[in-house]
């Protein structure tokens, strides 16, 4: 047993067995119990798999205490907060992907379900790169936190009104012309076998289903260039940048069939996540003019608290009175 003490990425192999098991057992008992069936998930049903999902997430921060230490538990809670929160952006992104192609609620979660398995390998991918550049590049730091600054500032700046056009989409016209597509859903199935109705020889089509779920993984790429280096100016443990990353995803998407119905009025906290980024990308350069050797995760955890708490009760005070472009998206994303 030996081989379980090695080191992977600065942190022995049974640690990362330890995440991963949790992980696959919790989509396990997802999938095979508490979804065996397709069906259309309500509010109560999505805050109880958001709180289970959360509350492991907050669990897992005890393991890490006693493992680590109560500074690497800091960092993970910052960085769990910091990406549940900028993956809200992905959510209304969801939500219109969803009303695009019409997809029924109760087949949503299946799209989700599967997108998260991408999700898991996908961001293992960017954060070990990123993991192997800031060790032989530590400058690279530098460089994600002006990014960050930069993203932040100009999101204060652009109009989040309008909302784009997917029918001009170039990934989605790039796969329409690639693949045979059905004219509409088959039920579950992301491909069917039917017949050409030009040749009449059987083909292998892809529904609407697989589209969406396409788009919702490269979505998540996207989002992922800001809270990949969001989350490394944090911290440069990639054991703790993964965990953090996959809990956040994890419980956030859980939680998507709740906040579908009421996502106008968050329509105000992208003006706190640009808050966040910029703060996040300043402590680099804050902790260098003070001579610290980092800036300390207990403040950065308490000014992440208090950033978008003071974002969520604006929204929440500001959009008291109705809906806007958001109530329309979410009511497309209810199919």
């Amino acid at each position: 047993m030996e081989f379980l003490l090695l080191l992977f990425l600065g942190k022995p192999l049974w640690m990362w067995l330890v995440f991963l098991v949790l992980v696959i057992g919790l989509l396990a008992f997802d999938l095979g119990v508490l979804h065996r069936d397709d069906h259309e998930i309500g509010v109560a049903e999505s805050l109880r798999m958001s709180a289970m999902y959360i509350a492991l997430g907050l669990s897992f921060a005890g393991f890490i205490w006693w493992q680590m230490d109560a500074e690497a538990t800091a960092q993970y809670l910052t960085a769990f907060v910091v990406e549940k929160t900028l993956a809200m952006d992905n959510i209304f992104v969801i939500a219109l992907i969803f009303g695009f192609f019409a997809i029924p609620r109760e087949y949503q979660h299946r799209v989700l379900f599967w997108g998260i398995l991408g999700v898991i390998v996908l961001r293992g991918i960017m954060i070990g790169l990123g993991a192997t550049i800031v060790d032989q590049y530590h400058w690279v730091l530098y460089v994600f936190a002006a990014f960050l600054v930069f993203t932040g500032i100009k999101m204060l700046f652009v109009s989040h009104d309008a909302e784009p056009d997917l029918d001009d989409n170039r990934i989605l016209k790039f796969l329409k012309r690639r693949m045979n597509v059905t004219d509409g859903l088959r039920g579950q199935a992301f491909f069917v076998r039917e017949p050409n109705p030009t040749t009449g020889r059987i083909t292998r089509y892809a529904t609407p289903l697989f589209l969406a779920l396409v788009l919702i993984e490269i979505a998540d790429l996207v989002f992922a260039v800001d809270s990949v280096p969001a989350v490394f100016t944090i911290t440069t443990d990639p054991y703790l940048v993964y965990t953090s990353n996959i809990f956040a995803i994890l419980g956030l998407r859980a939680l998507y069939f709740a906040l579908a119905a009421i996502l106008h009025r968050f329509a105000y906290l992208k003006y706190a996540l640009s808050v966040l980024l910029i703060f996040i990308g300043s402590k680099i350069f804050v902790a260098d003019l003070m001579g610290w050797e980092k800036f300390p995760p207990s403040w950065s955890l308490g000014i992440t608290f208090a950033i978008l708490g003071a974002g969520v009760a604006f929204s929440l005070w500001k959009t008291g009175g109705g809906g806007g472009s958001a109530a329309t998206l979410s009511k497309g994303a209810a199919g």
